[in-house]
Order: structure tokens, then C-alpha cells, then sequence
């Protein structure tokens, strides 16, 4: 073999190891032929040498830091870009969650515009445009070129956004998808100039890439309008934009939005009250929250000197008698100085303040959206012919305080009222066609509608474990109820614990299922009161014609036996059926005793709406009960059941005569 035919080392790494060869005595000169021959095997051995063990130098060399951003464009689907339908979503979700908490935190009734056009089959760009206070050109591209920066991660307050993520991860899929930077458009006032940036997130070094930075004129005095062009998919129905904007519109009532569809479609929703959600304060950390690495960190950080004022100032519902315990407890004094607590001393200090009792942390960190407001959320976007809704008192997880809520409708157009039957147990959940109506579930955490991931999440599996068929609803076991009801559940909370980054499922404890069982209890019960009533309503109504069927023939077989005058016999006979049937709109305690519609409205099923005939909530009554006697009816039921207790006691009377 001459050197023109002998293989290149390259290609000698991919042939069968050869035998190793003897080595050469160094004082014999090898032929240059040898030499040729040698090269191969040479090369044989420093590509063996480089396809072996690595060694530490070797994998030290290896190593390199990598950024949040860099992390999150490989693993987008953590984030709820794992497909094209979601993605646009999320990145609607994400743009819309901001401006919502900026208006509100400026103290502005919020009017969100929203648009989506579509440049191509899978392209679309998005723009949400706010009237909010705006944000100040150097913060502009760290706030959307930047991941994990924000204000509301260390914050102790209820806000929809909190790891500072959502809306740059939203700009970094478009960038990566489309290779389009991020358009923002801010104004921070009337006189005050707007800024326009074009941003691409450099994700090794997770920094904002300003390509474009100037001036410009716009026609509204403030606000902020963001655009993203991305590769997505849009559709109608479930988990679509179209749910989102309705859910949202539902549970943030004060806000006013309007979204333009690609096809040129405009919906608006109007805002149902101008009052804004209660303002909230963040507050301190609760010790019961706390686990030990965070009280060693918060050692080193505080500003305090001495163990007493620290415990007073960096927590909430410590006061200095009961920092005086703790330290006691611990085996120090409140004079320690902070700087000596060694780790051993740090940990009998914490485990001092788990064992010391203490107060509940403060609940005005919370701004729930109430009864009222979700009833009228609910009577905006769902016809249905019962209503109801609860607000269970504040609680506390790991030292977080949150809030469930709970509304609940039924019947209507959901299809309880004229197309269900009821069975021989009483429970509704079936179509007149045995077509089961399965119940629709709403789930928000902090305002924000929970689309995805829903079996995962607690607020479902709270609804599979209550037993609906206590509250006249038809339920199979480990399922939801089949009937026609719509039940929203709300957590407000100063730190949601979602199962993901996406932020589509709440975690499971155990302290906000028991609060979510309680909520969804409380409405069950008042569900199964008006069920109780319209089926015994029902019952009595059948009684009722059956008598009013044959009172023409009692009325001329007894004319045939007797005489008298038919009309006037007609006519008590009817009064009799009346009387006789008016039991329907009276209810009974547990001692027998008669308890008046009114009364029995006010002591079980307050914040509760029913419609009347004609759809439509009763005036005034919002908050309410009110039967559909009163409504459709005038009244006219209930005098009947005044007049048919009088008549009972003068019955009685007499029968003692």
C-alpha cells in the first residue's frame, strides 16, 4: 500500500481495531514505507484515546452556565407553548393578566382592546392595547426582554402575574417562531411623549436586544399596547380566546373589554359596576409559612441587630410579647444580636416559632370578588333559572392566606328547567331524550380563568368528591354530576400554588380542598332547597288539575241528586282545590312548624337569584331569594297560603266548639 491508497487517519477511527504491532528498537531507522504504513495506526490511537473515558479535566472543560431564558425556549411546553392553538392563548392570557393588574393598581376602571389578525394559514399577530398608567421607557425592555424580572415575585399581595415570566416568554416564542421582534408602544401620560421599543430576547445571556428605539404620536393619552407576531392557531369553542375573554369578563366585572376576531368579528363587553376590587396590601411573611433555609436567609438580609426586632419587623402577627416568647423558647434573649445566631441556635429559633401559637396572617392582602359580583357575572354570561353564590371566610395555607368562592347555576337555557325530568329519587341531571347534560366547571385563581389542565387541578377533584345527589342532582361515583349546572369556582391568594410555570391547575392541599368542599356544599344546599320546592311546587300543581278535571261532572252528578245552584258550587269547589294545593309555597321546620316563603328565603338562600317565566332576574331582588310565585304571579300564592292558614285555625277552632 503507497501513501496514495493508505487510508487518512479520519477514516482509520471507523475500521476494525488492528493487532497492536512490536515495538521498534530506537537504534534501528524504520524504511520510509514503514513509516507510511505507521501513520494509520497512529491515528488509530488518538482517536482511541479521544473515544475513552473522559477525565475530569475533560468534563470540566464541558461545563458552562445556562441561562432562565435559554432553559425555557428549549422546554417552551412548560410554559403553555406546547402547541400551536395553546400558544396563542397563553401568550392573550399572559398580555391581558398585565393589564388588568397595572389598571388596577393605578386605581383606573380598566378597558382592554384586544385584536388578532391573521397573516397567513398558521400566522397571527397579536395586539393588546390597555389604558393603564403605562410603564417608563428604562424599564420598558427589561420588563419584555428580560425573563424573570418583575415586582410581584417577593410580593406578599393578591395579583395575577407573580413570576415575572408570561409576557417575555410570549415574546420569545413569537421571536423564535416567526424571527419577529416584540413591538411595545408605552405612554405614561397626557403631555408625556410615548415611547415605541422593538425588542428580541438574547436568550444565552437572557437580555433584552433593543433593535429599535424612538418617539412617537398616538391618539390615546396613556396606556400601554404590546404586539406580537407568532406562528399559532386560532379556533372556536372550549379553550379557545373566545372562553377566555367570557371567564374573564365574568370574574373582573368592573373591567370593559373588546376583541376583534380574525375574521373582522367585534364583541365588547361592557362593564357590569364601576367599582373597582377592594385595594389590597402586601404583607409580611407569616412564621408559619416559613420553612428553616428561609429564616437562615432572612438572618442575613434583615436590618435589624437584635433577634427581637427582627422577628417583630420581617414577620406579620408578632408582637413583642410574643417575640419575647419565642426567644425564650429558643434559649436566647430578644437582645441577641443577630449577626451571633449561629445555624444550631437558628434552628431551635424556628422551631420556637413553629410551636408558638400566633394569630392568622392579615386577610387585607386579599381582594375577593364577592357574592354579588360573581351572581352578576354569572346572570351576564350564562342563561340559566337559578342562581347562587358563596364566600367562604379567609384561611391559611403554609402561612399564605387565601379565599374560595363559589357560584352555581342551574336550569334554563343549560337545560334543567322544561327539558329534565325528575326520577323517582328526585334527582335532575337528564334530557328528555336521555341525553345526559354533563356539569361545566369554571375554575379562576386570582381572576384569571384556569382553561387546561383541569383533572390535575383541586378545585375539579373537590367537585368529583361532594355528593350531588344530596342536593337532588343525579352523580355516578368518581364522576362530575350529569345535570345541567354551572359551577364556577374562585382562590384568591397571595401566592397561588399552581402545579406548573403555565399556571393552569391548582395544587392539591389539603387545606383548599377542605375550603372548596365547604363553598360548594353551602350553594349544593340551597340548590336542593329550590329543587325540593319546584318539585313539590310540581306535585301540587298535578293535584291541582286533576281537581279542576273533574270538577264539571262532580258539579252535574251532584246537581242530579240535589238541588242547588251549580255556579256557586263550582265556585267552592274550586276554592277547595286552591286551598288544598297552596302547601306548596309553605315550608316547615324541623319541629312542624309553619315557616312563611319570605322568612325561609331569608334564613337559607340569601345571595341566591331565581329568574322568572320570562328569563329574566327579578328586580331588586339581586342578593336574594325570591320565589317564582312572586314573580309570576303577583303575590298571589302567598296570600293564598295566608288565607289557607286562617282558615286551618278557624277550622280548629271550631272543631273545639
Amino acid at each position: 500500500m503507497d501513501d496514495a491508497t493508505a487510508p487518512s487517519a479520519t477514516q482509520a477511527t471507523f475500521e476494525f481495531p488492528a493487532e497492536p504491532a512490536a515495538p521498534a528498537p530506537e537504534n534501528i531507522r524504520m524504511p520510509q514505507s514503514a513509516k507510511a504504513r505507521s501513520k494509520p495506526t497512529q491515528g488509530k490511537k488518538k482517536a482511541a484515546k479521544a473515544s475513552g473515558p473522559a477525565s475530569a479535566e475533560t468534563m470540566a472543560a464541558q461545563q458552562r452556565e445556562i441561562s432562565v431564558a435559554e432553559f425555557f425556549a428549549r422546554n417552551r411546553h412548560l410554559l403553555g407553548f406546547d402547541n400551536k392553538r395553546k400558544a396563542l392563548l397563553t401568550s392573550v392570557k399572559e398580555a391581558v393578566d398585565n393589564a388588568l393588574d397595572a389598571c388596577e393598581e393605578a386605581g383606573v376602571l380598566p378597558e382592554i382592546h384586544l385584536e388578532i389578525r391573521q397573516l397567513s394559514e398558521d400566522r397571527f399577530r397579536m395586539i393588546c392595547r390597555d389604558n393603564g398608567p403605562g410603564i417608563v421607557k428604562q424599564q420598558i425592555p427589561n420588563i419584555f426582554g428580560k425573563l424573570l424580572y418583575g415586582s410581584k415575585f417577593h410580593r406578599l399581595k393578591m395579583s395575577r402575574g407573580q413570576q415575572g415570566i408570561g409576557i417575555s416568554a410570549a415574546g420569545m416564542y413569537g421571536l423564535l417562531t416567526t424571527g419577529k421582534p416584540v413591538s411595545i408602544v408605552s405612554k405614561t401620560g397626557a403631555k408625556k411623549p410615548a415611547h415605541h421599543y422593538k425588542l428580541a430576547i438574547d436568550t444565552k445571556k437572557n437580555k433584552p436586544d433593543i433593535i429599535e428605539d424612538r418617539e412617537v404620536e398616538v391618539p390615546w393619552e396613556r396606556g400601554t399596547e404590546i404586539e406580537i407576531e407568532m406562528v399559532a392557531g386560532f379556533n372556536r369553542g372550549r379553550q379557545s380566546v373566545f372562553e377566555y375573554i367570557d371567564q374573564t369578563a365574568i370574574a373582573n366585572p368592573h373591567a370593559a373589554f373588546t376583541f376583534k376576531g380574525p375574521t373582522g368579528e367585534l364583541m365588547e363587553y361592557p362593564r357590569a359596576t364601576e367599582e373597582l376590587p377592594r385595594e389590597t396590601r402586601e404583607i409580611k411573611p407569616h412564621p408559619h409559612g416559613i420553612e428553616l433555609g428561609v429564616l437562615m436567609k432572612m438572618l442575613k438580609e434583615t436590618r435589624a441587630t437584635q433577634v427581637g426586632a427582627f422577628l417583630q419587623q420581617d414577620f406579620s402577627r408578632v408582637s413583642s410579647s410574643v417575640a419575647g416568647q419565642i426567644c425564650q423558647k429558643a434559649g436566647i434573649t430578644a437582645r441577641t444580636w443577630v449577626n451571633t445566631v449561629d445555624p444550631q441556635t437558628a434552628e431551635k429559633l424556628y422551631q420556637a416559632l413553629q410551636d408558638t401559637r400566633l394569630r392568622a396572617p392579615s386577610t387585607d392582602c386579599l381582594a375577593p370578588i364577592g357574592a354579588e359580583a360573581i351572581l352578576s357575572g354569572l346572570l351576564k354570561g350564562i342563561k340559566a333559572e337559578f342562581y347562587t353564590a358563596s364566600t367562604r371566610p379567609p384561611t391559611v395555607y403554609r402561612g399564605n392566606p387565601f379565599q374560595i368562592e363559589v357560584g352555581v347555576a342551574f336550569g334554563g337555557d343549560l337545560g334543567g328547567s322544561s327539558s329534565s325530568d325528575d326520577d323517582d329519587n328526585g334527582s335532575v341531571g337528564k334530557k328528555a331524550k336521555d341525553e345526559p347534560a354533563a356539569a361545566r366547571v369554571i375554575r379562576f385563581a386570582n381572576r384569571v380563568p384556569l382553561l387546561y389542565q383541569q383533572s390535575a387541578c383541586s378545585t375539579y377533584k373537590s367537585v368529583i368528591e361532594t355528593k350531588w345527589n344530596n342536593y337532588g342532582l343525579s352523580q355516578a361515583r368518581g364522576a362530575i354530576p350529569q345535570a345541567p349546572v354551572v359551577i364556577l369556582i374562585h382562590m384568591a391568594s397571595v401566592w397561588v400554588p399552581f402545579t406548573s410555570e403555565s399556571k393552569e391547575a391548582i395544587a392539591d392541599y389539603d387545606e383548599i380542598r377542605k375550603e372548596i368542599k365547604l363553598a360548594i356544599a353551602e350553594c349544593g344546599r340551597r340548590l336542593g332547597i329550590y329543587l325540593r320546592r319546584k318539585k313539590r311546587r310540581a306535585h301540587f300543581s298535578q293535584r291541582r288539575d286533576v281537581f279542576h278535571k273533574y270538577i264539571d261532572e262532580v258539579v252535574e252528578a251532584c246537581r242530579a241528586m240535589a238541588t242547588f245552584n251549580k255556579d256557586e258550587f263550582r265556585r267552592s269547589l274550586v276554592s277547595l282545590a286552591e286551598q288544598a294545593t297552596a302547601h306548596a309555597d309553605i315550608e316547615f321546620d324541623e319541629h312542624g312548624n309553619m315557616i312563611q316563603p319570605k322568612e325561609q328565603a331569608e334564613r337559607t338562600l340569601e345571595h341566591t337569584v331565581i329568574v322568572d317565566r320570562e328569563g329574566e332576574p327579578p328586580a331588586g331582588q339581586l342578593g336574594l331569594f325570591a320565589t317564582e310565585s312572586a314573580d309570576t304571579n303577583g303575590g298571589r300564592k302567598k296570600k293564598r297560603a295566608k288565607a289557607a292558614k286562617g282558615k286551618t285555625k278557624k277550622a280548629k277552632s271550631a272543631r273545639k266548639r
